[in-house]
């Protein structure tokens, strides 16, 4: 294993990338585990050893994948495995210990190096507090069972403030962050990034590509970052989110052993973005803004742990409609059409307007109006 700088933060980190593992490779319906096993290697052999999961991230099948590819195949001391709380897994306060336990199983390890609250948000804080899940999984770590206690969140500055102020026993806080969303108004991450500093707490950063968004950009926005003569567009995107100095660690979710040899390549010996990069990086944001585009990162909430009753395929409606709005594409009809939609997933007018969707969008994305937007294009 080769030598990598311990975190400033958390001395048992090793480096500031992290193997986010929502996207791993996927065969015939399920994870490849030669692949995955494959990617693991590198990046623990890179000198990489933080690990990220969750229940809901691909149906289950990432926690039992690290369990298989990462736990029985290394010593304990050799990784470190993020879990977190995930709202439609308990009920109640006594729901959280024997799911928490069928979690070490799933996963394979004895304890979490560290243990979220996850997606955090004004509406499921209220079920969390009514549940006692903070005082639940901080009585874990008093028990040996995680190490470190944290939350995910996704909802505005505001928000974090108060939830930071009321449970100041957090540690650690995961956000997303990319140059897109900087200055957003509806995500809010510099702000968000700014209570972090306040309250003290280091960052881990989610989606620093945008679910991929930042890596297939529109041919104006590409040829900007071409022309720096450097790294890939992914490279930018994740140096962008590590160069800021409360950053614990940037996430990547990647799926094939390309996309890990491509963002080693840029975090092995990690450097911040220059001036020149940075400012080409705010051209590439400007573009971005006037596009338009849908700000789904296809994280699949909606429809891995919602179930859309019509069989929606929400986020990769929303990838097609943003494919043809930035990139003119005749063949996003042509997949919308034959790909998309028939074998039991319905159409975007199919929507009936339950809004199960929209109450796990981490995005707070209008699904059901946008969903009219994509029938209105295709249909």
């Amino acid at each position: 294993m080769s030598d990598m700088e311990q975190s400033k933060f958390f001395p048992e980190i090793h480096g500031n990338f992290g193997f986010g593992c929502m996207r791993l490779p996927m065969k015939g319906g399920k994870v490849d585990y030669d692949e995955f096993s494959r990617m693991a290697d590198a990046f623990i052999g890179a000198g990489f050893n933080y690990f990220d999961t969750a229940h809901g991230y691909i149906g289950g099948q990432s926690e039992t994948a690290i369990r298989d590819c990462v736990a029985k195949r290394y010593p304990r001391e050799k990784f470190l495995l993020t879990n977190k709380l995930t709202d439609p897994y308990f009920k109640r306060q006594e729901d959280i210990r024997p799911f928490f336990e069928r979690q070490l199983q799933w996963c394979g390890v004895d304890y979490f190096d560290f243990y979220l609250m996850h997606a955090q948000d004004k509406n499921n804080y209220e079920k969390f507090k009514r549940c006692k899940a903070y005082e639940t999984a901080y009585g874990f770590k008093q028990e040996g069972l995680i190490r470190h206690f944290g939350i995910s969140f996704h909802d505005k500055a505001d928000v974090l403030d108060k939830i930071l102020t009321e449970h100041p026993e957090i540690e650690i806080v995961q956000i997303q962050f990319n140059y897109v969303d900087y200055e957003d108004a509806s995500v809010e991450s510099r702000k968000v990034y700014e209570v972090c500093e306040k309250h003290g707490k280091p960052v881990i950063v989610m989606e620093p590509v945008k679910g991929g968004s930042l890596v297939n950009l529109p041919e104006q926005a590409d040829a900007i970052l071409r022309g720096l003569h450097g790294g890939s567009n992914a490279s930018y995107a994740i140096r962008f989110a590590a160069s800021f100095p409360n950053m614990a660690m940037v996430l990547s979710g990647m799926s094939d052993m390309a996309q890990m040899e491509d963002n080693l390549s840029a975090m092995r010996e990690f450097r911040p973005l220059d001036k020149t990069e940075m400012a080409a990086v705010q051209r590439v944001c400007g573009i971005f803004k006037g596009l338009n585009l849908i700000p789904c990162t296809s994280c699949r909430y909606c429809v891995e742990e919602n179930e859309c009753p019509k069989g929606i395929r929400i986020p990769d409606m929303f990838s097609s409609m943003n494919a043809h709005e930035a990139f003119h594409n005749w063949n996003t009809a042509y997949y919308y059409e034959n790909v998309l939609i028939g074998g039991g997933h319905g159409k975007a007018s199919d929507c009936i307007r339950c809004g199960k969707c929209e109450k796990v969008c981490p995005q707070h994305l209008p699904i059901r109006e946008l969903l009219q937007s994509v029938a209105k294009t295709f249909e």
